[in-house]
């Protein structure tokens, strides 16, 4: 069965808004929500997948790139669940998706009578997550023919050794919030002309978490995280394309009080390779012929990703001709198959010519197989045409 779309699981089309995406995944939200659908296993999914679907959809970088590359160009590998699960399949939990379907409907997740995953909790408290990490990786047409695996000294923000990430001194602890009561939010009444409104937000003690440290660990500050390094080792799947954002679930900085850790973002960079040129998965070559060998025929070396291979030249070879290597390209970053090499032809004419080969040369002038007949001309400059049309 084929795996459905962002856009069709949202239900709105490719060309849709953002406000009609966000219109969709309120829909998709409330139908599917846990609380609505308690122990339905289906429901669950449908609405962990319209969350993941409006995740990316919903941000335009992201968007761009699935629109380009599909599912890889978002998570770093075909399907959920992959070694840059992007936040899904293994990496996003039903914290982070109630974090963000807070952000739409206020609060954690609550609308309408519904609180969070589960139901009936009157908290919504809330986990710091740390901020994403970016990095960059060169890679030539050979790393990106098979894929490659990379390693990265981090220097980030990691969880604190001698509090273990909660931020308290020794056995201290925590204790619940004075100001929220524990909720980690905040109710404000305010009279206006259109009668009481009230306003719910973070609070500004706790900062949502619902508690407070009674003793601050010496080393960091309370925070819970102190600078640190990790090596982390990344495989990049093949077929990745320049400017292309890979995403590594879990590995930016840690968050505070042993919150949610940020990703890390790989941005592939794409060497220029000094004799093939890149064009989408297949690769060009020029290759440049002597007079000889276009008229007489031969073997000539070409480069490919994987080494030299020889190649045939017919006699009789005219510029412009396109030799096909088929399969030589780069693979598809989806999987859907491998581009080819093309190898363009064009013919060397010597600038300048000894008494010898001038000799030779006007000899063959008289012949008239020197001369071009006019299905030749008809074919090669019919080509040349087509490049303009």
């Amino acid at each position: 069965m084929e795996e459905k779309s962002y856009y069709e699981i949202l239900g709105v089309e490719k060309t849709a808004s953002a406000d009609e995406i966000k219109k969709a995944y309120k829909k998709k939200a409330i139908q599917y929500h846990p609380d609505r659908n308690p122990g339905n296993k289906e429901a669950e999914e449908k609405f962990k997948e319209a969350a993941e679907a409006y995740s990316v959809l919903s941000d335009p970088e992201k968007r761009q790139r699935y629109d380009q590359f599909g599912k890889a160009g978002v998570s770093g590998a075909a399907g959920n669940g992959g070694p840059y699960g992007g936040g899904f399949g293994g990496g996003m939990s039903m914290d982070d998706i109630f974090s963000m379907f807070g952000d739409i409907f206020g609060g954690r997740g609550g609308f309408g009578g519904f609180s969070g995953f589960g139901g009936g909790g009157a908290s919504q408290q809330r986990k710091f997550r740390g901020s994403d990490l970016r990095v960059r990786v060169k890679l030539n047409l050979k790393d990106i023919s098979t894929g490659v695996e990379k390693k990265f000294k981090l220097k980030k923000y990691v969880s604190c050794p001698y509090c273990h990430g909660t931020g308290a001194e020794g056995n201290s602890g925590t204790e619940t919030c004075p100001t929220c009561k524990g909720r980690g939010t905040v109710i404000r009444t305010q009279q206006t002309i259109l009668g009481t409104m009230q306003t719910q937000s973070t609070c500004p003690t706790c900062g949502g978490e619902g508690h407070v440290i009674k003793n601050k660990c010496a080393h960091c500050g309370g925070e819970g995280i102190v600078m640190g390094e990790e090596t982390v080792s990344v495989k990049i799947p093949a077929g990745v394309a320049d400017g292309m954002q890979l995403s590594m679930s879990g590995k930016g900085n840690a968050g505070k009080h042993n919150g949610i850790p940020g990703d890390l973002l790989i941005v592939v960079e794409e060497e220029k390779d000094k004799e093939l040129i890149r064009d989408e998965n297949d690769l060009v070559y020029n290759l440049l012929l002597s007079v000889p060998t276009a008229a007489l025929g031969g073997t000539v070396e070409i480069p490919t990703v994987d080494g030299k291979v020889k190649v045939k030249i017919d006699p009789g070879t005219q510029p412009g001709k396109v030799l096909r290597l088929r399969g030589k390209g780069l693979p598809d970053v989806n999987g859907y198959g491998t581009g080819d090499l093309l190898v363009n032809v064009s013919i060397y004419i010597p600038e300048t010519l000894s008494r010898d080969e001038k000799k030779a040369m006007e000899q063959m002038q008289e012949s008239d197989n020197f001369r071009p007949s006019g299905s030749v001309k008809e074919k090669i400059f019919k080509k040349f045409k087509s490049m303009f049309d």
